[in-house]
This record gives structure tokens, C-alpha cells and sequence, in this order.
């Protein structure tokens, strides 16, 4: 049989072997970053990517946040071809417009929100996604753009808006720009308020800084994932001014749902029903088929 015959080429090494056998296993396992259980990948995307002993949410990406709300995963994104100038022409350790070439590489995408249309239970919703691969998703000019757009096309068409936040806040690279995001969003959350059309925020790990501090508390219902970790500055920043132990789990979702500064706390697989019912709360039911 084939498993018992040596191999043909006498030039392969001991280490050639041991890499091909690296390669034929890598990223088939995962750790639990909560019970330290080692979880078969095919398993855990069969759970949504949820720990199933303990629980643990592990980061999504935005399509997949987008294909677990949308009905069948199918959405038509806008907006799409959105893409930044370097406003300030800044650099650190290599420019912007550098680090902005290698993350639309690496992710396929030109900033790092997605903003699609579809219907979640049957209802017609705008979603939209943040991407934390791309520069920590971080806010920038973009971002600000297309959630606004998103919010005009939900006002246009009186259909309720979600927005996916997993961010680190404001992007350095775009100074003051970035931060007259928090602003011009919000403004444009004032108006769908007018309009009476509702807004889900959805809080997943992690949503910090400005993003926090604007569109991600700004919601009809501000809702989280377990676990996420969610503030403005990080534990370590507080913990060096006040000068005091911050208490367990403090800017956890658990924590802010105590302290009234969440509606609810909800599984993943539990998100698209809870936010359906939500809506027909707001908006009334619509016709669902059997």
C-alpha cells in the first residue's frame, strides 16, 4: 500500500518531511482563549465560531458577521470602491498610504467597513460591518463616509439600520479627520432618529475609543456579544490614573449590562432571532414564510 513506500526522492530531508507535515496540519486546531480546550476548526464553524464547553466568542470576520445576519448570507454591498487619500501624507514606521496598500491586500477590501442591503427575517435592514483586521478597524474617513451613506439609504427607504462595531477606535493616521467622524455620524443618527427609523448597535470584541464614544452607544438598542470588551480608554490607562484595582471583568459586556449601559447581552447564535423580534417590536411583523 501506498502509506508503507518509501519516499522516491533521496534528496528530501528530515526537515523537508517534518515542514510538509506542518503544512498538511496548520490551522485544522484551535485553542479556546476561555477554557483552553483544543477545538477541531470544522467544529467550531459549525457553532459560529462559539466555544462549545465554555462559551467563548472568537473574533469574526465582516463577511462573516454579514452572512450570519442577511438571510441565505446573500446582500448587496455599497459603496464598495470607497478608498482614502492620506489627508495628512502621514508616517510612522512606513507610510500611510503604504499600510493602506497592505491591508487591502491582505483583506480584500478598501477600508475596513462593509455596508450591505438585504433582509434579515424577511424584513429589508442595512447592515453594516466593521473589519478588525484592517488597521484594528479602526475609524477613518471611509468609515465615516459609508456609515453615513448607509444611514441616508436607510432614511430614503425607511428600513432599520444595523451597524456591527469591532473596533479600536479613531485611526491615528487620519488626526482630526478621523475624530470629525464621531460628529458627522452621529448628526446623521439624529436624523434617522427624526425619521423614526430604528438602529441596532451591535457591540462585539473589541469596540473601544471614538467608536465607542459615538455611533456604538448611540443605538435604539445597544446590544453586545459575551465577553466583549467594550470602553473608551483601555483597562491599563484607567487603572494608571486613578491608581486604583479596577473590579473583575470591569468593561466587559457582563459588567455594562449590569450597570445599565447595555440592553442585553446576546449569544451569536441567538443574534439574528433576538434582533428580528426587536424589529417587529419597532416596525410591526411582517410576513414570514412557513
Amino acid at each position: 500500500m501506498a502509506w508503507f513506500k518509501r519516499d522516491s526522492d533521496p534528496n528530501k530531508t528530515a526537515a523537508d518531511a517534518s515542514a510538509e507535515r506542518t503544512v498538511k496540519t496548520e490551522g485544522l486546531w484551535l485553542k479556546c482563549e476561555g477554557c483552553r480546550e483544543i477545538i477541531w476548526k470544522k467544529d467550531l464553524e459549525l457553532t459560529m465560531n462559539v466555544c462549545g464547553k465554555c462559551g467563548y466568542h472568537f473574533r469574526v470576520d465582516a463577511r462573516t458577521r454579514l452572512v450570519l445576519l442577511f438571510d441565505d448570507g446573500k446582500y448587496l454591498e455599497h459603496d464598495a470602491e470607497l478608498a482614502s487619500s492620506d489627508p495628512l501624507k502621514f508616517v510612522d514606521q512606513k507610510s500611510y498610504v503604504d499600510r493602506l496598500k497592505a491591508m487591502q491586500l491582505a483583506t480584500s477590501l478598501k477600508d475596513a467597513l462593509i455596508s450591505g442591503s438585504g433582509t434579515l427575517a424577511g424584513r429589508p435592514v442595512n447592515i453594516c460591518a466593521m473589519e478588525p483586521k484592517f488597521i484594528g478597524g479602526s475609524m477613518g474617513s471611509v468609515m465615516g463616509e459609508k456609515i453615513t451613506r448607509a444611514v441616508e439609504r436607510s432614511i430614503e427607504r425607511h428600513m432599520p439600520l444595523l451597524v456591527v462595531s469591532a473596533s479600536g477606535g479613531a485611526r491615528m493616521q487620519e488626526g482630526a479627520v478621523s475624530l470629525m467622524q464621531m460628529a458627522k455620524i452621529s448628526s446623521a443618527l439624529m436624523r434617522l432618529d427624526e425619521a423614526h427609523v430604528p438602529y441596532i448597535s451591535i457591540l462585539t470584541d473589541p469596540t473601544t475609543g471614538g467608536v465607542t464614544a459615538s455611533l456604538a452607544m448611540l443605538g435604539d438598542l445597544n446590544i453586545a456579544e459575551p465577553g466583549a470588551l467594550i470602553g473608551f480608554a483601555g483597562p491599563r490607562v484607567i487603572e494608571q490614573t486613578i491608581r486604583q484595582k479596577l473590579p473583575e471583568g470591569f468593561q466587559r459586556s457582563e459588567f455594562l449590562v449590569k450597570h445599565g449601559m447595555l440592553d442585553a447581552v446576546i449569544p451569536r447564535p441567538e443574534m439574528k432571532a433576538w434582533i428580528a423580534t426587536a424589529l417587529d417590536f419597532f416596525c410591526g411583523p411582517v410576513e414570514r414564510a412557513a
